[in-house]
């Protein structure tokens, strides 16, 4: 399956929002409970992700050019940094609704349909959940992932509010219901704020992975022997694109063709080693002292 086609993760994200979020209206609208009101405000966020999502993902997919010589791939991030952002706006709304109503505290209606209403809208979830985290983790998606996380805070959320609503039916503790709601709000803030983090990290060219870096180091210590090294190994990812740039230092007396030739054959392995990935080399002569001098980050 070609990159583009992730783009069909993001309709079927936006086309369960909108029939989640219809459903969780009426759920609210049968009940007036306020859990079941956040529940609905969170699906209202998915709506919003998920169109913000098929944006990005059809940016994302379009090929390098001039002014875009490393591609699209972070166009992902800013999906994701949006949804997250709206998670935490959303996260403040139901908290202020919940506050509201322990202060202004009233019975519940039709808890039994409502319930009902809000499982079938859970299920759903659910499974465009499963379905978004298989293709996050299968194409490296940075929008499916956030999306596919979002969904399955929603579904905690929902499982949550419904056990609440239905304790509440079951009691007539009336209390219960905007303290769920502000337990829900906490949960969603938590979630909201994880997204931020990992868009930011990406949008900073944050290095890869420990682990992954690790691997790259013992594919470049094969090459360590008659005299080559390296330095300088420097790492960032952009989407599911990998980009990784050293400098490899051989014997003066090699020649340009033997030199290149050895560049040649690290690029391929360390392409082997890790998918989506971009390798940037640089020669340099083991002796001259001149090598050595632009291993930190700014050469000055």
């Amino acid at each position: 399956m070609s990159r583009p086609s992730l783009v069909r993760f993001a309709w079927l994200s936006l086309g369960a929002a909108v029939v989640t979020m219809a459903l969780k209206g009426v759920a609210y609208a049968l009940t007036g409970s306020v859990g079941l009101l956040s529940d609905a405000l969170e699906s209202l966020v998915n709506l919003a992700a998920a169109a913000m999502a098929v944006a990005m993902l059809n940016l994302a997919a379009k090929p390098a050019d001039e002014e875009h010589a490393y591609g699209h791939t972070k166009a992902e991030y800013f999906s994701s940094g949006v949804e997250g952002a709206l998670i935490v706006i959303t996260a403040v709304s139901i908290a202020l609704a919940a506050v509201n109503r322990w202060l202004h505290p009233h019975a519940l209606a039709a808890v039994g349909l409502g319930l009902s209403v809000s499982t079938v809208a859970s299920v759903l979830n659910l499974f465009v959940a499963v379905t978004l985290r298989r293709a996050a983790t299968r194409f490296e998606s940075v929008v499916l992932a956030a999306d596919s996380r979002h969904l399955m805070t929603d579904v905690w959320t929902s499982v949550g509010v419904i056990v609440g609503v239905g304790a509440v039916g079951a009691t007539g503790w009336n209390w219960l219901d905007p303290a769920i709601a502000i337990i829900v709000a906490v949960n969603v803030l938590w979630a909201g704020v994880s997204i931020l983090r990992q868009s930011a990290l990406g949008l900073l060219d944050t290095a890869l992975p420990a682990p992954e870096v690790a691997l790259l180091r013992t594919v470049l210590e094969r090459y360590q022997l008659d005299g080559v090294q390296y330095h300088a190994l420097r790492t960032r990812q952009s989407g599911s694109r990998r980009f990784v740039s050293l400098h490899v230092l051989v014997p003066g007396y090699w020649t340009v063709d033997r030199g290149h030739h050895l560049l040649e054959q690290i690029e391929a392995d360390l392409r082997g080693a890790l998918p989506n990935m971009a390798v940037f080399t640089h020669l340099e002569s083991i002796s001259d002292p001149a090598s050595y001098q632009d291993q930190s980050l700014d050469r000055t």
